[in-house]
């Protein structure tokens, strides 16, 4: 038995689990185990300024905190295995820390749903032109890519001062290990990597104004990054050398190498707080029409390229619920769940990528108004919101997988849904049946289970193909199976009306 630590960041929760790769007789396979859980979410922060405070508040991430908690699961890993294999990072994208001439942090990175990028893209976009900087980096627009945080910061004390900018995963293994890189899944995601090369396009970096010293050496996937300090090392208790490997550090990345697909033509929602809906494809898809729906080319593990679209996600569930807990409303999930599957379906549909559902704030107002624009009746019972939410993911799923067929020629016959949403079973059977496709659900901790997959086959405990760890991954896995058409499911007519509803 080896045993792995995988820390997984995501944007409301971290945590570190431990992953064991055991010997069966039908081959090896993959346990895990979580050792420590930690919140995660922004702190909103105003600046100070004498004699008064003036300016708009800050969206930050707790950076800290977060490290705290990757230690204190590094020191509970530790007591439970006692000698670790490894330990891999991953979490979710684009957000940094900026480093002095030192090393040292400036400050804590800010939050992705700040609102500082707002009109920073069209400011971007007059030095380089969309069509060129997606030509060349193959991202979607998105207001918070790096890139555009980047230059909305310039002129602050903060960039002025910095040497050195690390996204969020690659911070904390540079803390970890003292070596400072950008690993490069998670470097696809800036806005400022070759699409093409996976190399900086160090130019375009260049034409905006930004120093190109911030951009650290690259690294893959899957090779070591360095040995955690021994005083770091001393601190969690863990007294043998214990290695930091790369790996998929976007949390997509590592969650797609999970996807327990046995053939090439397959779709994945990764579905938590973000769904990403898409492909995975051996070469970027930069055309035009590929720009014009929004679809992002990123890096994935072992060369690939994670073709997808951004979905608001269970984000938009998410705030519904804090809104109604702090509400005093009743707000109990499943009792939820079980209410909206009684509502009759696709009555309201919205388009849950419209800028309104970004940032945090009243979601079941910014639904009911939603509806009243696209001339339907607003929900009214929380069973109906959420229904509303959940028909509207699907909704967006089914134009997401079917663009992407469209855009890369690509043949779909299943959709591998990955990822906590996993457990929502009525968003899983709606999803089947708006995509018309079967829908394979889990595994539940995608991201861990990728993340240990790839540790493990730097580390020589593994070998082979993706395929080959793919097929490892899904040993031992509970996966469910869902076809469309079932019972209380729409008709393809309704869906492909409501379709025009929500996104008219």
């Amino acid at each position: 038995m080896s045993a792995f630590a995988a820390v997984d960041l995501g944007a409301s929760s971290g945590r570190v689990i431990v992953g064991r790769v055991l010997d069966d007789a039908d081959g090896p396979r993959v346990t895990l185990h979580e050792v420590n859980r930690f919140p995660n979410g922004p702190v909103r922060v105003p600046p100070v300024a004498a004699p008064a405070t003036t300016g708009e508040a800050t969206l930050f991430w707790d950076v800290l905190h977060l490290y705290r908690g990757v230690l204190d699961g590094l020191r509970a890993a530790t007591r439970e295995v006692g000698t670790l294999a490894g330990v891999g990072i991953d979490s979710w994208a684009v957000d940094h820390g900026l480093l002095d001439v030192d090393g040292r942090l400036l400050g804590n990175p800010v939050h992705y749903r700040d609102a500082r990028t707002d009109g920073i893209p069209e400011k971007v976009f007059a030095t380089v032109p969309a069509a060129e900087l997606y030509a060349r980096t193959g991202l979607q627009v998105q207001p918070f890519n790096t890139v555009f945080q980047l230059v909305a910061a310039q002129g602050t004390a903060a960039l002025a001062a910095a040497r050195q900018a690390l996204l969020v995963p690659d911070l904390l293994g540079a803390w970890l290990t003292g070596v400072p890189v950008a690993e490069v899944t998670n470097a696809s995601t800036t806005g400022l990597l070759d699409a093409t090369t996976r190399t900086w396009a160090l130019d375009v970096a260049d034409r905006l104004g930004i120093d190109t010293r911030l951009l650290p050496p690259l690294r893959d996937p899957g090779v070591l990054l360095g040995h955690v300090r021994d005083d770091v090392r001393a601190d969690v208790g863990h007294h043998a050398p214990l290695p930091v490997w790369t790996v998929g550090s976007h949390d997509t990345a590592s969650a797609v190498v999970a996807v327990p697909a046995t053939r090439p033509d397959f779709a994945y929602v990764s579905c938590g707080t973000w769904s990403l809906v898409g492909l995975e494809l051996d070469a970027p898809v930069l055309t035009e029409a590929s720009r014009a729906a929004n679809f992002t080319n990123e890096a994935g593990v072992d060369g690939t390229v994670r073709y997808l679209k951004n979905v608001m996600g269970l984000w938009v569930l998410q705030e519904t619920l804090r809104v109604w807990n702090e509400a005093g409303l009743p707000a109990d999930l499943p009792d939820l769940l079980a209410a909206a599957a009684q509502v009759p379906p696709l009555t309201t549909v919205v388009d849950v990528d419209a800028p309104d559902f970004l940032p945090p704030g009243d979601m079941p107002a910014r639904l009911a108004a939603a509806a009243v624009r696209t001339g339907q009746s607003p929900p009214q019972t929380q069973g109906e919101v959420v229904r509303c939410i959940l028909d509207s993911l699907a909704l967006a799923y089914r134009r997401a997988v079917r663009q992407a067929v469209s855009l890369s020629g690509r043949d779909v016959q299943v959709v591998h849904v990955v990822g906590g949403g996993v457990r929502n079973e009525l968003l899983c059977r709606l999803t089947a049946d708006a995509t018309g496709l079967p829908v394979v659900a889990g595994p539940v901790e995608g991201a861990a289970l990728g993340n240990v997959l790839v540790q493990a086959r730097a580390a020589g405990v593994l070998s082979g193909s993706l395929a080959d760890l793919r097929t490892v991954g899904a040993r031992g896995l509970d996966l469910h199976r869902y076809e469309p058409g079932g019972p209380g499911m729409p008709g393809a007519a309704q869906w492909s009306a409501a379709e025009a509803r929500a996104f008219a």
